[in-house]
């Protein structure tokens, strides 16, 4: 009985798909970032057991060093910064192999080495599920996410005469944000996911926002493209398409500034040094195109920047426990500005005739 179960287990790992390999062998962030810097510990102290290598190592040991710093700040997920880690962890160990040791050469120090070998083959692994991770990402059929609220979108009623519609779209700032608790009695409806960059946000607009027949549409995006590198113009660019396919369909959009950010809580993670990957400056610039656009095209502003930002022109340090995401105090500094942006909006509406809707677009 014992022999036939372990053939079957036998067969069901020989069978199991590089998926489930995979995800077996990529580490969560914490665990990484735990064997990164446990590489760090064992470089130091082998280096110590042998002069010579502390000599010889010490440019690949440093790029060892560096590359875990960048990681903490940036995560565990990062190709580019894993591959520079592994490949100068590798480096080490080769130099380790070419140096002699000194005689006798105390057990302790086999034993680091050793550990130290095991850590390099531990975070290839890791390496190696990371790259197939991001291939199966770059070959996603739904690179929009549209899968996400499909079912909701599905069960979502019609909206009532009496009560306008208004999609929130976003990224983890509106994903995060409970819309029934800020305002009950209202129809908002949430249609934020975290990670989004504009473009994507772009290419949900008619599942998730047009075809949930709105009055209005909310929008808040722009932090990500600019942590991903994406160009201002870029940004620009789909933010006008947002609005265009908005107004097409008969809804009224409303854009809000991208909120600031802050280094406050590095301290307690080096991932929430947040300015680096979103300059302060770039912010700006982009709020300040928002807010022009805006008043170009007869949109409501809605400036969650201002009432977040500290003297500094930094995200209040008691309104985000990590730079980035609004904690609940963040949200209700947020909340009024919103809402009085709509009501206004809603008010303004009733002593303008009804836009009309394109037919293309399943409207009026």
């Amino acid at each position: 009985m014992r022999f036939r179960l372990f053939t079957i287990w036998i067969a069901l790992l020989l069978s199991a798909p590089a998926s489930w390999t995979q995800q077996n062998a990529l580490l969560s962030n914490p665990d990484a970032l735990k064997l990164f810097d446990r590489a760090v510990q064992l470089l130091d102290s082998t280096r110590v057991a042998v002069p010579e290598l502390a000599r010889a190592g010490a440019p690949v040991s440093e790029n060892v060093r560096q590359a875990v710093v960048t990681l903490k700040a940036t995560g565990a997920q990062n190709a580019g910064v894993t591959y520079t880690f592994l490949a100068n962890l590798r480096a080490y160990l080769a130099l380790s192999d070419s140096i002699p040791k000194p005689f006798p050469f105390p057990d302790e120090a086999r034993r680091q080495f050793a550990e130290l070998r095991d850590t390099a083959d531990r975070a290839e692994s890791h390496f190696r599920a990371l790259l197939e991770l991001k291939e199966s990402q770059l070959r996603n059929p739904d690179r929009d996410n549209l899968g996400r609220y499909a079912a909701a979108n599905g069960k979502l009623p019609a909206p009532k005469p009496d009560m306008p519609r208004v999609v929130f779209m976003g990224d983890s700032i509106t994903d995060g944000w409970r819309l029934n608790e800020y305002f009950p009695d209202r129809d908002f409806v949430n249609r934020g996911i975290s990670g989004q960059i504009t473009g994507e946000m772009l290419g949900r607009m008619r599942a998730d926002v047009i075809d949930l027949k709105p009055s209005y549409l909310l929008v808040l995006a722009g932090t990500n493209d600019i942590a991903r590198g994406v160009e201002v113009k870029t940004i620009q660019n789909n933010l006008t398409m947002i609005a265009d396919l908005a107004e097409a369909a008969g809804i009224r959009p409303l854009f809000a500034s991208l909120l600031p950010v802050s280094d406050y809580h590095k301290g307690d993670d080096p991932r929430y040094e947040q300015t680096k990957r979103r300059p302060p400056a770039t912010i700006r610039q982009l709020n300040a195109w928002i807010e022009g656009f805006c008043h170009q095209r007869g949109y409501a502003y809605v400036d969650y920047f201002s009432q977040l930002a500290d003297t500094s022109g930094l995200l209040k340090e008691d309104s985000a426990d990590d730079g980035l995401h609004p904690n609940g105090k963040g949200y209700r500094l947020m909340a009024p500005v919103a809402l009085a942006a709509i009501d206004k909006e809603i008010k303004a509406a009733g002593k303008k005739p009804k836009r009309r809707r394109f037919p293309f677009f399943g409207g009026e």
